[in-house]
Order: C-alpha cells, then sequence, then structure tokens
C-alpha cells in the first residue's frame, strides 16, 4: 500500500512487518513496557472510537501536553483518523503560555501528564472554554483518565464511522498545529499537511542502513524534528523506544543498544566530555595512548577518499586499542546519529564518527516540516562544516543577502490565524525566508553560518556573528553555555554559564573548595582560569571578534528557568532582558 497521509503509516507497518514484537516501548519504574504493533493499531482505534463517542469532529484541535511516550503516538494517530488536528504543547511551559495556545487553537480535548501540568491546566479552565474534556495519562482522581478513554472505545466501538472519516482526509489537509518554542516573541501555530511531513519521511528512507531497526528517543514529540523521525522510524518498521529522561540516556543506551537516534550538539559535547575526562583515570603508557587515540579522533575526515593511508593504519590501531572500548561503554551499535537544531561543531563530528558512531547533521525549520538538508550516504555526501545536500523535492537558494530561502513541499500551510505573518516569510513565489544566513560550497552542500538577526555591529561599525563565536568558546569544558554581546558598543563581550560539574571536578584536582555557583563564580582562582580560556580561544578570531570583557553567570540556564529551549538552544533576547544590568555594568 502506499502512505500518502501520516496515519496510513499504521496499516502499512502491519503490512510489512506484521510480526514486531516491539513497534513502541516505554520504561515505567524499571521495567520497559512493549507494544506490539497489532497492540499499537488497537489501542490508536479505541482512541478514534472514544474521540468520535465524546464528539471530536473533523478539524478539532487536540492537545497532547506530554514527554515522550508510546501513548503519546498512539493518541496522534488516533487524532488524526478522525480527521482532527493534533497540537502537540510542551509540559514545561507557563501557565499563561498554556492559556494562550489552548485558546487560540480552540482546543477541544487536551491530554495531559504530570501533578504542574494538571495544576496549571486546572487552573486555566474557567478562561479556556473550548475545552470540553481533559484526561491525564494516568489515575489522579481528580481528572477521567486515560484507561477510562480507552474502554469507553472497546464498548463503543465505529468502525463504519472511522473508515469514513479516514477517507475522507485529503493529504493536503492540515494534519498538526505546532507552536514554535522558538527562542523570540509569543509562539506561532505552524500548521503543517499530513503531505508536508509524509513527504519528508519518505525521502529520508535511504539514510538509515536496511540492518538498522532499533531506534531511541528522547528529544520532545512536541518538536518537529523529533516527531518526523519517529514517523519515520515506524515507516521503516523499527522499534522506538523512549528513554526515560536526559539523564538516563546513557543507562538506556547500554540497555536497548539502539542503532538509530537523533540529538543536539550540547548532549553529544556532554558525551564527548565524559568520554575525555576519563581518561584522567588512567595511568601511564595507557593514558598517553588513550590521548592519542582522541587526537587523532579529532583529525578524522568523513569522507573516505579524504584519509590517507597512514592515518587509516593509525586508526586502526587506535580503534582496536581505545575506541573499540568506548563504544562498548556507550552502547557499541550505531548506524548513524542524527545531529541538528544547531550546529555540530567539527571536533565532535570527526570524533564520533572516528569511534564508529556516525553523525549526520540535518538543517531546518517547523516551518519546513522541518528538513530542508541532511547528510547523506552519497558521495560527498557528508562533510565536517556543512549540513548536507537539499533534499529531494525542494529547491534552495541564497538570497542577496545571504538569507537560505526554500520552496517545495517541505513548506508550511502558513502561521495559524495569523495570514499577514505567513505573508512576511512566505513570498508571492512560494518562497519561505528562513531568517538564516548560508552559503553552498563548490560540491553543493549547505553551510549554515548563522542568524540575520543575531549579527550586530559594534560602534566602530565591525560586524560580529554571535553564533560562531559561541559556538568555538563552547568547545571549552568549562564553559556550559555563552552569550556574546556588544551591538553598539566599542567591543565584544561575553555572558558566560559555566559547566558547574567540570569546576567541581577541576577544583578538587586543583585543591581548591568547591562550595556554591555563587561564590565560586567570584573565586580570583576561578576567574584567573576562565580568562586563560578566554585569551585561548580570542586567538582564533580578529580583533573585532576577540572577547574583551566577560561575565560569569551563577544562575541555571535550563528549560526549567525558561533560559534554553526543548532542543537546548539559549533564548538570546530573554538572556539579553534578565542580565540587563550585568550587561550594563560590563559597558560602564
Amino acid at each position: 500500500m502506499k502512505v500518502r497521509r501520516l496515519f496510513d503509516i499504521l496499516d502499512y507497518y502491519l503490512e510489512n512487518k506484521p510480526n514486531q514484537e516491539v513497534a513502541l516501548a516505554g520504561k515505567i519504574d524499571k521495567e520497559w513496557r512493549k507494544y506490539s504493533i497489532q497492540e499499537y493499531i488497537a489501542i490508536a482505534n479505541n482512541l478514534s472510537f472514544a474521540m468520535i463517542k465524546l464528539g471530536v469532529q473533523s478539524g478539532d484541535k487536540v492537545a497532547i501536553i506530554s514527554t515522550n511516550r508510546p501513548e503519546w503516538n498512539m493518541l496522534d494517530m488516533a487524532i488524526m483518523q478522525i480527521g482532527a488536528i493534533t497540537v502537540p504543547v510542551y509540559p514545561t511551559i507557563s501557565e499563561s503560555d498554556y492559556q494562550y495556545i489552548l485558546n487560540h487553537c480552540e482546543a477541544k480535548v487536551a491530554f495531559i501528564e504530570g501533578l504542574e501540568v494538571m495544576t496549571k491546566i486546572e487552573h486555566i479552565l474557567p478562561v479556556t472554554p473550548n475545552l470540553k474534556h481533559v484526561y491525564t495519562f494516568i489515575n489522579r482522581e481528580r481528572l477521567p483518565y486515560l484507561a477510562q478513554l480507552i474502554e469507553m472505545g472497546e464498548q463503543n466501538p465505529n468502525y463504519e464511522e472511522l473508515t469514513f472519516r479516514k477517507g475522507q482526509v485529503n493529504p493536503k489537509d492540515c494534519s498538526t498545529i505546532i507552536y514554535t518554542s522558538g527562542t523570540t516573541g509569543t509562539p506561532k501555530g505552524v500548521m503543517l499537511s499530513h503531505d508536508n511531513i509524509v513527504n519528508q519521511f519518505l525521502n529520508l528512507t535511504h539514510t538509515p542502513a536496511k540492518w538498522s531497526n532499533i531506534a531511541m528517543s528522547f528529544l520532545p514529540l512536541c518538536h518537529a524534528y523529533e516527531r518526523m523521525l519517529v514517523f519515520l522510524y515506524q515507516y521503516l518498521g523499527m522499534s522506538v523506544y523512549y528513554v526515560q529522561n536526559i539523564g538516563t540516556i546513557g543507562e538506556n543506551i547500554k540497555e536497548i543498544k539502539p542503532t538509530m537516534m537523533s540529538t543536539v550538539p550540547r548532549v553529544l559535547e556532554k558525551i564527548y566530555d565524559k568520554i575525555y575526562s576519563s581518561g584522567q583515570n588512567q595511568k601511564g603508557l595507557k593514558k598517553h595512548i588513550f590521548y592519542w587515540a582522541i587526537r587523532l579522533a579529532k583529525r578524522y575526515k568523513l569522507q573516505d577518499y579524504n584519509r590517507t593511508w597512514c592515518y587509516n593504519q593509525m586508526h586502526k590501531i587506535a580503534d582496536k586499542l581505545v575506541y573499540s572500548k568506548i563504544r562498548n561503554s556507550i552502547g557499541g551499535n550505531f548506524d548513524i546519529v542524527v545531529s541538528g537544531a544547531a550546529s555540530l561543531q567539527p571536533r565532535l563530528a570527526s570524533f564520533f564518527s572516528a569511534i564508529g558512531v556516525p553523525v549526520f547533521e540535518g538543517y531546518g525549520l517547523t516551518e519546513t516540516s522541518p528538513v530542508i538538508a541532511v547528510s547523506c550516504r552519497e558521495k560527498h555526501g557528508r562533510e565536517i562544516g556543512t549540513v548536507g545536500f537539499p533534499l529531494r523535492g525542494i529547491e534552495v537558494e541564497i538570497a542577496e543577502s545571504g538569507e537560505i530561502i526554500c520552496r517545495g513541499h517541505n513548506v508550511m500551510l502558513g502561521y495559524y490565524k495569523d495570514e499577514e505573518l505567513t505573508k512576511e516569510v512566505i513570498d508571492e513565489n512560494g518562497w519561505f525566508h528562513t531568517g538564516d544566513i548560508g552559503k553552498f560550497t563548490d560540491k553543493g552542500q549547505l553551510m549554515i553560518v548563522g542568524r540575520l538577526k543575531n549579527i550586530f555591529k559594534t560602534s566602530f561599525g565591525k560586524y560580529i556573528n554571535p553564533q560562531i563565536i559561541e559556538e568555538k568558546f563552547t568547545e571549552s569544558p568549562f564553559i556550559e553555555n555563552m552569550v556574546v554581546v556588544g551591538e553598539n558598543q566599542k567591543f565584544a563581550a561575553a555572558l558566560i554559564s559555566p559547566d558547574f560539574n567540570f569546576m567541581k571536578e577541576w577544583c578538587a584536582r586543583h585543591e581548591i573548595e568547591y562550595t556554591n555557583p555563587q561564590e565560586m563564580v567570584k573565586d580570583p582562582r576561578i576567574k584567573q582560569r576562565f580568562l586563560t580560556e578566554i585569551e585561548k580561544y580570542n586567538e582564533f578570531f580578529g580583533e573585532a571578534e576577540k572577547i574583551k570583557k566577560f561575565e560569569l553567570i551563577p544562575d541555571e540556564w535550563s528549560q526549567l528557568t525558561d533560559i534554553l529551549t526543548p532542543t537546548l538552544k539559549v533564548k538570546r533576547r530573554l538572556v539579553y532582558a534578565r542580565y540587563k544590568d550585568v550587561i550594563e555594568r560590563i559597558y560602564a
């Protein structure tokens, strides 16, 4: 059969992998709860029957406010196959954001996970008049819950209506409205059709190897990037395992030995730092060999023809002595790791590929469904510093301003209830304006240079691209995150969020008593060590781009403090606003 709508994946999966015992899996306490493809379809259908019974109509909006779990996919399919529209919402946003999104999309039903989210939703129920039904995932004794809804579906099967509803859904219809978490402004509702997303994964089927059969997922399904890849995994008949949380990634990799996962550069950087630090525990010759192998890995060229015979011989030795042990310690069975949401530092791309964990980079936005370009297995398909070739069926050009623009099957239907804003980003010729600056290599690979809005000019008229500076400086194990400032000022400066875990280790090695972040950022010895790091990385930049002053920030920068997006990007404008006094002090 042919997949034309997203829910067609279920029948396609059953037809091609009828004996799949683990289509989806999530961990409850210490045990994996696994669902076969038959169970998956049966539960999705029962949820559809129940929503039909509740009065959910074609075109109605149904919100899912939850972390990743198998029920997320079951609900998603159940919603779409009755012609309704899935609205994924992050379970980490504020009460006011929930109120805005649920009212803006006029959600009729919401499925919510967690006590904190439930409390927020209960508070806003009086001011969300369209929201008729709210279900929790487990019995919390205050609201109806999912098992009751599934039972309602079992008692009210309506295959005739479900078949009719499915038949009425056109591939060009809106399948989902994704509210951008973004780093700026009010959330915008991005409308994506079935056709938008189906074309994405159909053009990515060649990315994993045929033997790749276990996917691990930890990035939020609310994000277009992860959700599309999970559709791809299902289309290919792979088992999808959801990690418990970002802190259990290492443990879960060892348990399930995935062949594929997606990630963001920050997570790869954390894994690299942990591997690098582990060498400190070794002694003598073993330690020397370990760090020789690490240095060798960072020189690795992704394309075979770019590596010399001499390098390959050294690589074989390093693999036997060091890389094979690292692979075993982190799971050891990867065919591919896809990195997106931010550019990957060259040393990480080289290192992970060298140790046998090939990293492919992708690029795109929620508004582009989301992939515009991605690394591939073709000749020149993977090159450090690029995001590969544009996806088939997508035209990509560089405008006179240097902005990347694209058009094709990936461009969104528009922003929900905002025609004017849609016209601002999609011109009359159908070109979507990304806001990113880029260029093509002579081989046709796309390179991302930075964000148009982030580039600023100093009072001397020198242009600064903060993204490039920040990416280089965060190679330092001391620096967790960094924001470069200096618009209309005489020089560039930085707000630095230190990696306090690494700082603890460093203090222990140098016999410095570690107290708390607030005290440590004031310690003259710590400040001097950071100054050494600043001087080291300043060498990579011209005079105007060098960091002349910096402030260490003791606060946690995370999703919980609203500084980071769910894909761990810094919300630059929020940092400017929150640390306005600190920035003013730098330039006083």
